[in-house]
């Protein structure tokens, strides 16, 4: 497939408006996300005029290494400069050719790898770029709809059942070229953990044994959705604490987890305070759990921690791709009580309900009622996101669809 062919035949992507707007405004346009999300294509079509540098080539690579003066002569303006975590050394060069000229959209730089970038970035082009995230496919791009954001209009937009079932949409997962070129989803997350995951811990940390960091993605599989327990982790992948937590950040940094904070307002109770686990491609998390087709999940046991892990992830991609940071939680008191996902609104805490199933039974309210009713919460109003396809609502409460998530 050529370039020209892909990009006009790409799925629109939402965050393309606020690219380009930004890049009005900063002489360095930077571009962070996972390997595969788009970044490429997207900047090159945002920026058709754009001389184009993959870093990943090693002769360009060695050439910016050993010659950053000389690169940056070449490549002085109106460039786009892919994988730029692979000469974090550039950074201080970049800083001062925006000093000498900063005209806007100078640099676009893209980069896979915010354990790299944040600090480089930090020390050196702090009010000189705008850092935005692409992440893979959401599910109301790949239905060429704009984003719902029911949280804060109120508002919802009833859309069409999409062309394929939930099921489906959980066991292809969302990367662009499952869609692009019609890639079995089991054969693309083989070669992606092969090629960039592995290969990426490989190079931050000393792994002597590859086999031990695959028992431990498959063991984090496992417990997606659940809080974070470093010992019961540690005795069954047989890893120290230390191990764990540097795995753990790295696989954040390469957009792989996220780790959800809790809400610490305790209307006077007592929290839970560990993070819980969420793997932000629903396809990749069914690969790890060995699940081999989309008939496997109709009745999987990991089917609501997978569905649960999907609504996380299309609500954090919907922020990511309007340009802002994702202000989700979740909350848990130490008696089991528990409200999925709240997004903080400065005023409110906007309250979400995760289930998986096709069928509506009053318990599913129970939680979300209870913590409406907690003493000081002025918050009234939330939403249950669930497998079914019906809309409705119930007292102050909207039920979404799973296909009306995004």
């Amino acid at each position: 497939m050529s370039l020209w062919y892909a990009i006009v035949s790409m799925i629109p992507r939402h965050l393309l408006k606020q690219l380009l707007a930004l890049a009005r405004k900063y002489p360095i346009v930077t571009l962070l996300g996972p390997r595969q999300s788009g970044k490429t294509i997207l900047t090159q079509l945002a920026f058709p005029n754009y001389q184009y540098v993959s870093l990943e080539d090693l002769d360009q690579r060695e050439f910016a290494l050993h010659d950053p003066r000389g690169f940056l002569e070449k490549y002085n303006r109106r460039v786009i400069l892919d994988e730029i975590q692979r000469v974090p050394s550039l950074f201080s060069y970049l800083q001062t050719q925006v000093d000498m000229n900063p005209e806007a959209a100078r640099f676009i730089l893209t980069g896979s790898h915010q354990f790299q970038l944040n600090e480089k970035i930090s020390q050196t082009l702090t009010g000189r770029t705008v850092i935005l995230k692409l992440f893979p496919f959401s599910l109301a791009e790949i239905c060429r709809r704009v984003p719902q954001l029911y949280w804060v209009s109120g508002k919802l937009t009833k859309s069409l059942e999409p062309s394929h079932t939930l099921y489906y949409y959980l066991f292809h997962g969302f990367y662009p070229r499952i869609y692009d070129k019609k890639l079995p989803p089991r054969q693309f997350y083989r070669d992606y953990l092969e090629t960039y995951v592995t290969r990426e811990v490989r190079e931050l940390v000393n792994i002597g044994d590859l086999s031990k960091f695959d028992t431990f993605l498959r063991l984090l599989a496992g417990r997606t959705g659940q809080r974070v327990n470093l010992t019961s982790l540690g005795n069954d992948a047989g890893l120290s604490h230390p191990t764990i937590k540097k795995w753990l950040s790295i696989l954040e940094a390469s957009y792989v987890i996220h780790l959800l904070l809790p809400h610490f307002e305790n209307f006077h109770k007592r929290l839970m305070k560990s993070p819980k686990i969420y793997f932000l491609d629903t396809g990749l998390l069914c690969y790890l759990l060995r699940i081999q087709s989309v008939d496997d999940l109709y009745h999987h046991p990991y089917l609501g921690a997978i569905f649960e892990s999907f609504v996380f992830s299309e609500i954090y991609k919907t922020f990511s791709h309007q340009s802002e940071e994702a202000p989700l939680y979740f909350w848990q008191d130490r008696v089991g009580h528990e409200i999925d996902l709240l997004i903080d609104q400065g005023r409110v805490l906007f309250p979400i309900e995760i289930k998986a199933s096709k069928t509506l039974i009053a318990s599913f309210f129970k939680y979300i009622q209870s913590w409406f009713d907690l003493p000081g919460n002025k918050q009234k109003e939330g939403c249950l996101i669930y497998g079914g396809n019906e809309w409705m609502k119930r007292k102050t409460i909207q039920i979404i669809p799973w296909y009306g998530i995004s």
